[in-house]
């Protein structure tokens, strides 16, 4: 039945993203003890991070147009095949240098994830289920980054940090033979109707429009602060509070482990809305905003020393960081027919990867800063403080820029 079809489609999706984060988040659970076989700085492991996001940047750009192209289909086959075999190669590196490389190459590949993975959604799914079919997939996000602390330690106890990389990059390959043997677009009578021939939309036509300045705005002010949490908490949690990464994280997996109920919380809150009979812009507004305000907690991280508190505080930011991811994602479809949706969440996801890359500049200068003057967790309460306060500039401006959120026609 196509009703429960496309719900399998959506743990298809759920899945691809689960494996696209454990092999992003890799490279920090590892970060501490990298830095201990190549001797890195933190401004070395912050250029290495600018390298994925650099490239994931382009890659957004790049795979947008080709699956509004050649649909979502082949293009997520080639994505995942890409950064699987990406993955793998990480164990081969022996240098800061290499590790850029396969790292650029690796932000390449997952680069693909989001814009067909939303395209998906907008082609199976009407508008009151998309913020939840679309935090289902998000959510994988945040399974893979729960998988992580566990699974990690155990392999490099056992097998070293090459096989880490090994394993990981493995699974993808494994989702491929599934994905090519199930999904099949979706049938003639669910396709977005047109009184003309299909146009495809450029990206000079693109950015003249205010609904995709929106979307950019919203991802170029918040995706760094998940790079953040992904790339660097690990590494916050071993220098504040002494933790061995060696050894399955609890506080990570409770961090982590929140961002699901963000996901799925997030996207269900506007469903429901949408369902009660708002508007869709105002469902997503009051959604996003919700999730601005509960990001701002991060702040208070500075003045408890109590790893329970601050573990509280950190869960309660990264699920509402992604119960916005949910929602910026969804006004995509709401606002853009399908023949321009996979290149706007590109040119959207392109602006955060330039966020992303930017970020780090200021992480890496702030913590080699007092990490050399002797106390690196008040270089974090800095950060905490910049994270704490993006998502709610973000609503500001977004409301701003498209009051009411009208539909592209």
């Amino acid at each position: 039945m196509p009703g429960n079809y496309r719900w399998r489609i959506c743990l298809l999706l759920f899945a691809a993203t689960t494996i696209n984060y454990i092999d992003r988040q890799i490279f920090g659970l590892l970060k501490p003890e990298l830095e201990k076989v190549f001797g890195w700085t933190e401004t070395d492991y912050s250029r290495i991070v600018m390298a994925f996001t650099v490239c994931y940047a382009g890659g957004l750009l790049f795979y947008g147009r080709v699956i509004d192209r050649i649909g979502t289909r082949l293009g997520y086959t080639i994505s995942v095949a890409v950064w699987s075999t990406v993955a793998m190669l990480h164990a081969a590196v022996r240098s800061a240098v290499g590790f850029g490389f396969v790292r650029a190459l690796l932000g390449l590949g997952e680069s693909g994830n989001y814009p067909a993975g939303v395209k998906t959604v907008g082609e199976w799914f009407p508008p009151r289920e998309r913020a939840l079919a679309i935090g289902i997939l998000d959510s994988g996000c945040n399974i893979g980054a729960c998988v992580g602390p566990l699974l990690v330690p155990w392999i490099l106890a056992a097998y070293g940090w090459q096989a880490a990389f090994v394993v990981t990059g493995s699974l993808g390959f494994i989702w491929l033979i599934v994905w090519l043997r199930v999904y099949r677009s979706p049938p003639a009578k669910q396709q977005e109707p047109t009184a003309a021939p299909v146009t495809h939309f450029t990206w000079g036509r693109l950015l003249r429009l205010r609904q995709t300045w929106a979307f950019i705005i919203g991802k170029f002010f918040t995706d760094p602060i998940w790079f953040f949490f992904l790339f660097w908490l690990p590494s916050y949690f071993s220098a504040h509070f002494h933790l061995d990464l060696r050894k399955p994280s609890l506080p990570l997996v409770i961090v982590y482990g929140g961002t699901m109920i963000g996901s799925l919380g997030g996207g269900q809150l506007s469903s429901w809305l949408i369902k009660k009979g708002w508007p869709v812009y105002k469902a997503r507004k009051t959604a996003l905003l919700a999730a601005a305000a509960c990001v701002i907690p991060i702040i208070i991280t500075r003045y408890t020393t109590d790893i329970r508190v601050v573990v509280a505080l950190i869960s309660l930011s990264a699920a509402a960081n992604q119960a916005w991811s949910a929602n910026i994602f969804a006004i995509v479809p709401d606002m853009f027919p399908k023949t321009a949706i996979s290149s706007v969440v590109g040119l959207g996801g392109m602006a955060g990867a330039i966020g992303s890359f930017l970020f780090p500049i200021f992480i890496g200068f702030i913590l080699d800063y007092y990490k050399n003057a002797g106390n690196i967790v008040a270089g974090y309460n800095i950060i905490f403080l910049v994270c704490g306060s993006s998502f709610l500039l973000a609503w500001v401006l977004i409301h701003y820029v498209i009051p009411k959120m009208e539909k592209i026609q």
